[in-house]
């Protein structure tokens, strides 16, 4: 069946066999595809052209499709399409080009989702800065999920609602007309002129967004933005399902999962490794519920203190999604801001948190603080008595009273392993909230889930967080849960193993290269419980002026890097992430993580990920060898 309008015989004819070709061919592909397309959710950076990000894929898989080569070696070479599987990969590229072509629009029209709702808030957040009225349109009900009261309240979006029992009722608006599909439809859609975006939304797959006309092309690069930091891209798996669905295979079934057992077990992992008798929400990417968290504390904000200022207060080199992402939520908000919170490098943490607090104390806000312990990318540890003392230290408003305690949000990522939260632990005194990205350690790198549990004093904040996540579509899926609750059981003791070669590796190069300047923890910290698998390698540089020796010690980095990907190309990969079950990453911080940091913060460091199953003895010799070439 042809999914085009009737037209001319001779143009219909040609439709339908582009159609015929484009879905024969994506059969060709789902049969001999490589199966890091559907197993890996971080790809590799030595070839992967950032600015090129999707295009650079699309153009040769056009080219393999023209000339209907489908084999595995031709799809294996392929270059990266996007570094991390959040923001997009080789599956979400090829699904959304298999439905521009049967649609005749460009594949950058066609944007997936594992969420239903975010593609929808996205046009609302672009309309609310260029001040643009929006109309959501639907046909039968509104999405159980979409929260009417808080999307106006806390996330600030105004719209209008207007049911029609067909397309053809849909009146001409002044300002965008957003339509809502329910048919779990993958890629028909009725792209008609009144349309500005048309989104068919998929019970259990997420959700696909047309961006119709010309005249919102300017449009994409802002809902691609917000895929990137507030939700995910469909996940590989369900792309695999939806294009199994387009090209109408009679055998294949969405796999149905044990999703209760699987959820029961990642709840009580959760609870015995972090020491939390909260609420936990589990969802489809740390960025995820970091997003959940932000809005949450500041739904309980607006309703709990009323007329007064929020203030997030966050590290300016910190992880660049976590930046990019909080000030992305201040920019749509009148009340919230963000205040830099310096960390790390000459900075200490707690003096930088006593220094901030003061100010918001003076200004009578409510302050959240967002930091990573430890620190990213230089993996320092605060004092944590300290600490402690300067989240529960009275500050004074100008009027003398009691100013607004703090709320203390951890992204424990690198540290997943260590009690904050626990009853007599360094912070129970202290309101506090913690994070996990688990496509680190909670699932060795199989999936880009993540989690949040609260302590005592700060547990009355995860109904609201968890109704934002519910809100926002963005919980994990169950494929998701399933790869958790495989992998969460031995989370502690990959972390263990993992510390132990990387404590092995960083005395290693403190000994044959003393003049570098390495990032870790003290040994004393390790005995704490801070024992961490990634270090931060400062390599020693030389030069006239600051600028050569800057350039010297870039050029030095990647040097490492392309030593130890040539020579243990099974083992040492250049991607970004952390926590793998396998192998040695290596990354440079200013080039990935920290993509969307002030050029001023970023570090142009080495940053170095071991696990426990790698062939450490093999990586020291390329080491050495990189140490007598320099």
């Amino acid at each position: 069946m042809s999914y085009y309008s009737k037209n001319n015989l001779k143009t219909q004819k040609n439709m339908i066999i582009t159609e015929d070709k484009t879905l024969n061919y994506i059969k060709e592909v789902l049969e001999n595809m490589p199966s890091d397309w559907l197993k890996l959710t971080t790809h590799r950076l030595d070839i992967y052209n950032e600015e090129q990000a999707k295009t650079e894929f699309l153009e040769q898989f056009e080219i393999l499709f023209e000339t209907n080569n489908a084999e595995k070696s031709a799809l294996s070479e392929l270059p990266t399409a996007y570094d991390y599987i959040r923001l997009g990969h080789p599956l979400s590229s090829v699904l959304e080009w298999a439905i521009a072509k049967l649609h005749h629009l460009k594949s950058e029209n066609i944007i997936s989702f594992s969420s239903a709702t975010t593609p929808i808030l996205a046009v609302l957040r672009k309309n609310l800065l260029t001040n643009k009225a929006t109309q959501i349109v639907y046909s039968d009900e509104l999405p159980a999920f979409f929260d009417t009261e808080t999307i106006r309240k806390v996330y600030g979006y105004e719209f209008e609602l207007k049911k029609v029992e067909k397309i053809a009722e849909i009146e001409k608006f002044d300002g965008s007309i957003i339509y809502l599909s329910q048919k779990n439809e993958i890629s028909k859609a009725n792209l008609d002129s009144k349309i500005d975006f048309f989104l068919n939304i998929h019970s259990e797959l997420g959700s696909i967004l047309f961006v119709n006309g010309k005249e919102n092309e300017s449009y994409i690069s802002e809902i691609q933005h917000v895929r990137r930091r507030e939700t995910i891209a469909m996940t590989p798996d369900d792309c695999f399902s939806a294009l199994q669905i387009l090209t109408e295979n009679p055998t294949f079934k969405i796999p149905k999962r044990e999703v209760e057992k699987n959820k029961n077990s990642v709840l009580a992992s959760i609870k015995k490794i972090t020491y939390s008798d909260s609420k936990a929400v589990v969802g489809s990417s740390g960025l995820s519920v970091q997003y959940a968290i932000m809005m949450g504390v500041i739904q309980d904000a607006l309703e709990n203190h009323k007329g007064k200022a929020i203030k997030f207060l966050v590290p300016p080199n910190c992880y660049g999604g976590t930046n990019d992402q909080a000030r992305r939520v201040a920019a749509c908000l009148d009340n919230v801001e963000v205040m830099d919170l310096p960390v790390d490098g000459d900075n200490d943490m707690v003096k930088s948190i006593n220094t901030v607090l003061e100010k918001v104390a003076q200004l009578d806000a409510v302050p959240y603080i967002i930091a990573e312990i430890p620190t990213n990318p230089r993996v320092e540890v605060p004092d944590m008595i300290e600490l402690e003392k300067a989240l529960t230290k009275e500050y004074k408003t100008p009027n003398g009273e009691i100013a607004i305690q703090p709320v203390f949000i951890l992204d424990q990522t690198f540290c997943p392993n260590v009690n904050f939260l626990g009853e007599n632990q360094i912070l129970s005194t202290v309101k506090t909230i913690a994070y996990v990205s688990g496509s680190k350690f909670p699932s060795g790198g199989k999936v880009t889930a993540g989690f949040a549990v609260a302590n005592k004093k700060a547990a009355y904040l995860m109904d609201k967080i968890a109704k934002n996540s519910i809100l926002c579509d963005n919980d994990a899926t169950d494929l998701q849960m399933e790869f958790l609750a495989e992998q969460l059981p031995s989370m502690n003791q990959r972390i263990e193993d993992a510390y132990k070669n990387t404590r092995k590796f960083v005395t290693f190069i403190e000994e044959v290269l003393p003049a570098a300047k390495i990032n870790f923890v003290s040994e004393e910290l390790a005995k704490e419980g801070f024992t961490p698998s990634v270090f931060s390698l400062d390599l020693p540089t030389k030069g006239n002026t600051a600028e050569e020796k800057e350039t010297h010690k870039r050029e030095l980095n990647n040097k490492l890097i392309t030593m130890m990907i040539t020579q243990i190309p099974t083992e040492s990969k250049y991607c970004v992430s952390y926590g793998q079950l396998k192998g040695c990453y290596w990354t440079i911080p200013a080039t990935s993580t920290q993509g969307t940091t002030k050029e001023s913060d970023k570090d142009y460091i080495a940053r170095v990920s071991l696990s426990a199953n790698m062939d450490l003895e093999k990586h020291k010799e390329v080491f050495t060898e990189f140490v007598k070439q320099i």
